[in-house]
């Protein structure tokens, strides 16, 4: 395992928070009264879906697909893998994927495809992070939290080799 320095901090517990109180709103008003399942991409986006649903008042189920590219890397296979399918029947409802960060595209241009097949009425995307300087594949998020550069970050639900998940906070790192 590859030794990593946390450099600093992208973004604060404060900062994170009053955009994902911005994020529940808009997605709840682009909802317009319609029940929403929040679909949360595992394990990274466990986090931020908890904290996005609690910011909403209206109907929200939430459900969890697992895909993966990275296995214990710091950088993706490019080889995408389902590990966990829906539970709930999203037949005509509000869908909204939430990740935790849009690297390559690949897994979620996956997902996406993967979602299609459960037939929801509508399908968006929720990233709490976007990396537009490392995507391979046409991808837009509907819902974007922060743009952020090519660093490698930690924190908030996001971690390297199942570590820092746990810290209040983005942080970017320095990889040896």
């Amino acid at each position: 395992m590859m030794n990593i320095q946390i450099k600093g901090k992208l973004f604060d517990e404060d900062q994170i928070k009053h955009r994902v109180r911005e994020l529940a709103e808009q997605i709840e008003r682009d909802a317009a009264g319609t029940p929403i399942v929040l679909v949360a991409v595992l394990k990274g986006s466990m986090v931020f879906a908890a904290d996005l649903m609690r910011q909403m008042n209206g109907s929200v189920q939430l459900d969890t697909v697992a895909a993966s590219s990275y296995g214990k890397k710091s950088v993706s296979s490019g080889n995408v893998q389902l590990r966990k399918d829906l539970d709930l029947d999203v037949e005509g409802k509000y869908v909204v994927i939430i990740e935790d960060i849009i690297d390559t595209g690949q897994t979620l241009k996956f997902l996406c495809q993967h979602m299609s097949l459960h037939q929801p009425g509508e399908l968006k995307i929720c990233t709490l992070l976007d990396k537009p300087a490392r995507r391979l594949v046409t991808l837009e998020a509907d819902y974007v939290g922060f743009e952020i550069p090519d660093e490698f970050v930690i924190g908030y639900g996001i971690d390297y080799a199942e570590q820092y998940r746990n810290l209040p906070y983005i942080g970017f790192v320095e990889t040896d």
